[in-house]
């Protein structure tokens, strides 16, 4: 008779040992099949949460033409194009794309973000980033169209512009990144300007993980203060009497620089500082015929008004004003308007009442009343728009590095806002905590996102030296996440054209790390970034 031994086994445990580090086989061998790198044609396959993919092919043609545009974007190597729709609520309609390169992928994912109210996808900042190696996304926040109508009834669509669509599109993104290439983003990047400055400042806030290094441009992060404080200066300043018209612009601007250029140490047209300005308006008031090189006392008092920002019911600064010697960089499309009731910002303060804070689509801006409408603003918008929490202390402990920017000639969000948001984050944390993390740089003669009199090209319009990272913010950003050097200046450049930079360069300047500031040397050519050294601000 034979007898067939058992394997003899110290315990229990050892009888489970070999069937766990079976199954665990099974299981790791599931995920590695998971894992496996999909094609792109493939992904239209793959199943998302709160997500369906509704495209996914190879684009080789070597360019692009958006949807809606007649000229294509050119020079793009081969990349994958997916595009999804997000539904993280039932109200919820979230258009993303995501694309990254089918070789040569440099292994980082840049997020794009969005102007104004969104309802468009960013799609040639994300040409631009598959050109450099980068995946990348885009959304239009849940709606289609540059006005807030498609706010009005729609809490859940607030929502999504506010917070929610950048972080979903984030998640997504990384997930299909993950399964074309079987591996994740080895650093996440996002970058944008304007209400896009705001989305940085969320992510940096509500979802520190979601990116390793943020460049917020001229942050709207106070969304429901910046608006009133656009009907405010409409309402109060800029109509019937005191509207001051395009033509007075340059007469003021002149006098602002007669009054305030020098104080920099070189006269040149552009404030270092505009704080230590102290202009008056009142020395410009008609002593004889009204014409455009001079004011009546209204538009003196107008004007006054919009360098002082917008004062609460107690006396106290409810929003800040905008910079003297910015008069000619916009302030005729945006703060006074081409004629009373005309100007951008007033279009967005309609909009945002209308169809946000009242949700009347008949609401009348003629019975607009700043203490009811800053109330009702701060109730109904400021926890889904507003970005202001000044606690980064997650951010910043998970090794997350933000740079902040804003010219000093912007006509759509005044510059002492982000300044604010910037002490802020430093009294709240401290400044040595806040050095290791943060940095804010002022660019003179700036406009709005770009343009001005000023040096306003510094990678994120273009840079003269693109693969500097004392001439690229976007390469500064990079080297201090993955090597650790903080950036404490950057060289701007501004061109003989904006448009068109092979007409040449007509002058550089440093961007110093606030609150240091440009200083001249005080010998050699003032059109050269390399006679100026960062200094404290006022000395």
């Amino acid at each position: 008779m034979s007898v067939k031994l058992r394997p003899k086994f110290a315990s229990e445990s050892d009888l489970i040992f070999p069937i766990l580090l079976a199954l665990s086989v099974l299981l790791m061998g599931g995920q590695l099949a998971a894992a496996t790198p999909e094609t792109c044609e493939g992904l239209a396959q793959l199943a998302l949460p709160n997500a369906k993919i509704t495209m996914a092919q190879p684009v080789t043609s070597g360019e692009f033409t958006p949807p809606g545009r007649s000229a294509a974007i050119k020079g793009i190597p081969p990349f994958c194009r997916v595009s999804a729709t997000l539904t993280p609520s039932a109200d919820s309609d979230i258009k993303i794309e995501v694309w990254f390169p089918l070789s040569a992928w440099n292994g980082k994912y840049r997020g794009q973000g969005n102007g104004g109210f969104a309802g468009s996808i960013s799609f040639d900042a994300m040409a631009a980033a598959v050109k450099l190696g980068y995946a990348t996304a885009g959304t239009d926040t849940g709606h289609r169209g540059n006005d807030a109508a498609w706010a009005l009834g729609h809490r859940e669509k607030l929502v999504d512009f506010g917070w929610r669509a950048i972080h979903e599109m984030t998640l997504t993104a990384k997930t299909i990144i993950q399964n074309f290439y079987g591996e994740s983003p080895k650093r996440s990047y996002f970058s944008s300007c304007s209400d896009g400055g705001r989305e940085a400042l969320i992510e940096a806030q509500r979802f520190p993980s979601d990116y390793d290094g943020i460049i917020a441009g001229a942050p709207a992060n106070y969304w429901s203060r910046l608006l009133t404080a656009a009907m405010v200066m409409q309402a109060m300043t800029l109509n019937g009497d005191a509207y001051v018209p395009a033509g007075k612009l340059p007469a003021i601007t002149a006098a602002v620089m007669n009054a305030c250029d020098a104080l920099d140490g070189v006269k040149d047209g552009l404030l270092t500082d505009p704080r230590q300005c102290s202009f008056d308006p009142a020395v410009l008031i008609c002593k004889g015929a009204v014409s455009d090189s001079c004011l009546t006392e209204l538009q003196a008092q107008a004007l006054k008004a919009v360098y002082g920002g917008v004062p609460d019911a107690g006396g106290h600064l409810y929003f800040p004003g905008y910079s003297p010697g910015s008069e000619g960089s916009g302030w005729n499309s945006w703060i006074t308007g081409p004629m009373p009731g005309r100007s951008i910002s007033f279009f967005f303060g309609t909009q945002f009442f209308t169809n946000m804070v009242y949700e009347k689509a008949d609401w009348d801006h003629r019975t607009f009343n700043f203490a009811e409408a800053a109330k009702l603003a701060e109730s109904k918008t400021a926890a889904a728009l507003d970005a202001i929490d000044p606690n980064l202390s997650a951010f910043m402990k998970r090794g997350g590095k933000l740079i902040m920017y804003h010219g000093w000639n912007d006509p759509a969000i005044p510059p002492l806002n982000t300044i604010n948001y910037f002490e802020s984050v430093r009294t709240r944390l401290g400044s040595r905590d806040s050095e290791s993390f943060i940095r804010l740089f002022m660019a003179p003669g700036m406009g709005h996102c770009g343009g001005g009199p000023g040096p306003n090209a510094f990678g994120q319009g273009g840079s003269a030296d693109p693969d500097n990272p004392e001439h690229n913010i976007y390469r500064a950003l990079e080297r201090w996440v993955e090597q650790g050097i903080a950036p404490e200046h950057l060289t701007a450049t501004k061109y003989n054209d904006d448009r068109n930079p092979a007409q040449g360069i007509k002058m550089t300047r440093p961007l110093c790390a606030y609150p240091m500031m440009a200083k001249y040397k005080g010998s050699g050519d003032t059109n050269d970034a390399a006679n100026f050294a960062c200094a404290p601000a006022g000395k």
